[in-house]
C-alpha cells in the first residue's frame, strides 16, 4: 500500500504540474479521459438545467397513462458523436423538434461551467444537428498550429481560433481583407504569417510599403514588385489596373461561349482557364493605408484620388482577374477622405488587433458584426497578437497567429525565391537584391589563428 500510495501521488503532482506548465500535455495525457466522463455522466441534468430539454410528446404521455407508468421525463438533445481532439472535445447533437441552434448557442457560457471546460463555441451543420466545439485550456495564451493543416491554392493557415481549429486566409472565397490594429498590437507578425503562407504557393506578391520598406523590404526576393513611397505606389497600382484590364481580355477571348461547350466549362474567371492559359494570381499587400491617403498639397491630393480610384477599381473588378487586396492600417475611417468609406465595404475579410478606442473597432466591425466590436475594444495591451476576425456574414471568431520573427519570415522567403513569377508588366517594379551566396561558400570568413 505504501508504494501504491507514493505512486498515487506521484501522479496526481505529475498531472498538476503539467496542468500548470504545459496544458496541451496535461490535456492530452489526463484532461480529456475526465473532460469525457465529466459530459457523459452530466449531460442529461446540464442540458436540464441550461434549459435545453424538451416536454415529452403527446403520444408518450399518453402511453404513460395508458400502461400505468410514471410520466417520461423531457428530453435532451441526441448525442450523435463524442470526438476528443488535440484541444477540447467535439460533441455532435440532433436537436428535439421545437428546439433551434440559436438556443444552444445562448447557453454556450452555461455549458462552460457546467461541464468545467475553458471555452464553448456551437454552429449549426444542417437542419436539426449542431456541433459543439470545447477546448480544454486556454489555446491562444501559447499558440501552437497544427503539424498538418488544410492548405490549398490561394488558401494558407494564419493563425489558431480560440475553439482550438485552424483560421485560414481563403481568397478565393473571401477575396480582399483589412487588417486594423493599434501599434505593437501583432499586426506585423500576423502579415508575416501571410507571406510566409504565400511564399510556397504560385502566386505574384505585390507590396506597398510608404514606411521607406521597413516592413515588407526584406522579404523582397519572395516579391514580384515592392513599392516604398506614394509615387512609386500610384504608378505600380496603375499598372495593376492595366494589367487586370488585359487579364479580362483573355478571358474573353477564351470564354468558349458556344452550344457545344457545356456550362461548367465557360470562363468567367481566370481560375475557369486551362492551366496553361492561366495567369498567375497577384496578391497586393498595403502595409499603411494612411500613408496613402494622407496629402499636404493640391499636387498630393490629385495623387491620392487617383490612388484611391485605383485600389477601389481593384477591389470592384480584380476577384476574377486573380488580383487580391490585403489592407493593413491603424485607422480605416471617412476622416482618410472620398472613395475610403466605397473601398471599405469592398474589404470582405475583417480582422481587427488591439486598437485604441470604440471608433476603430466600430470601422471594422461596425457594418458587418456589432456585437465584434466590443470584444475587439477588450483585447488587452499585453497579449499582442490576438485578434478578431469577422467576415460579411456577420460570424466573428477570436484568433492569434502564433509569433513570426522577421528572421524566420525572411528566410521562408529565402527559401522560395525560386517560385517568385517574373511578371513582364511589373518588371519595372521588381526589386533588386543580390544573388543569395552559394550553399558552398561559407558566409563568413574565419580569421587566421595568430600565435
Amino acid at each position: 500500500m505504501t508504494w501504491l500510495t507514493v505512486l498515487l501521488l506521484v501522479v496526481v503532482a505529475a498531472a498538476g504540474l503539467l496542468r500548470w506548465r504545459r496544458p496541451a500535455w496535461y490535456w492530452l495525457t489526463f484532461g480529456v479521459t475526465f473532460a469525457v466522463l465529466r459530459v457523459l455522466v452530466r449531460y442529461a441534468s446540464v442540458m436540464d438545467a441550461c434549459g435545453l430539454t424538451v416536454p415529452p410528446s403527446r403520444w408518450r404521455l399518453a402511453l404513460a397513462r395508458m400502461t400505468n407508468r410514471p410520466a417520461p421525463e423531457c428530453r435532451a438533445p441526441r448525442i450523435l458523436r463524442v470526438r476528443p481532439t488535440r484541444t477540447g472535445l467535439v460533441l455532435r447533437l440532433k436537436l428535439r423538434p421545437g428546439q433551434d441552434a440559436f438556443d444552444v448557442a445562448a447557453a454556450s457560457d452555461r455549458l462552460r461551467h457546467s461541464f468545467g471546460m475553458y471555452g464553448v463555441t456551437s454552429r449549426e451543420l444542417r437542419s436539426g444537428v449542431v456541433e459543439i466545439r470545447m477546448t480544454g485550456y486556454d489555446v491562444l495564451k501559447r499558440v501552437q498550429m497544427p503539424a498538418k493543416t488544410d492548405t490549398r491554392p490561394m488558401r494558407v493557415p494564419v493563425a489558431l481560433r480560440e475553439d482550438g481549429s485552424v483560421h485560414y486566409r481563403d481568397y478565393r472565397a473571401v477575396p480582399h481583407g483589412l487588417t486594423l490594429g493599434a501599434t505593437e498590437s501583432g499586426k506585423s507578425v500576423y502579415q508575416r504569417n501571410l507571406v510566409a503562407g504565400l511564399a510556397p504557393q504560385d502566386v505574384a506578391l505585390v507590396g506597398i510599403d510608404c514606411k521607406q520598406g521597413v516592413e515588407l523590404f526584406p522579404l523582397a526576393r519572395r516579391f514580384s514588385a515592392l513599392a516604398d513611397n506614394p509615387d512609386t505606389a500610384l504608378e505600380l497600382l496603375e499598372t495593376l489596373v492595366a494589367h487586370m484590364a488585359d487579364v479580362y481580355q483573355l478571358i474573353r477571348t477564351e470564354q468558349r461561349i458556344s452550344v457545344a461547350v457545356l456550362d461548367a466549362e465557360i470562363a468567367a474567371d481566370i481560375w475557369d482557364l486551362p492551366e496553361d492559359l492561366r495567369p498567375v494570381p497577384v496578391v497586393v499587400l498595403v502595409d499603411e493605408v494612411a500613408e496613402l491617403a494622407l496629402y499636404a498639397s493640391k499636387e498630393e491630393e490629385k495623387r491620392r484620388d487617383r490612388i484611391i480610384t485605383a485600389l477601389v477599381r481593384l477591389a470592384q473588378l480584380g476577384r476574377a482577374a486573380g488580383i487580391y487586396l490585403e489592407i493593413c492600417g491603424q485607422r480605416f475611417g471617412s476622416e482618410l477622405g472620398k472613395g475610403i468609406t466605397m473601398l471599405r465595404a469592398q474589404l470582405t475579410g475583417r480582422t481587427a488587433h488591439r486598437v485604441n478606442d470604440e471608433t476603430s473597432a466600430n470601422m471594422a466591425f461596425g457594418d458587418i458584426a456589432p456585437d465584434a466590436v466590443l470584444a475587439a475594444i477588450q483585447i488587452p495591451a499585453e497579449t499582442r497578437g490576438l485578434a478578431i476576425a469577422g467576415d460579411s456574414s456577420g460570424g466573428w471568431h477570436r484568433i492569434r497567429a502564433p509569433h513570426t520573427s522577421l528572421r524566420q519570415a525572411v528566410n521562408t522567403c529565402n527559401k522560395y525565391a525560386d517560385r517568385t513569377p517574373d511578371l513582364p508588366a511589373l518588371a519595372a517594379f521588381r526589386p533588386s537584391v543580390a544573388p543569395l551566396p552559394s550553399a558552398r561558400v561559407p558566409l563568413s570568413k574565419t580569421a587566421p589563428a595568430t600565435a
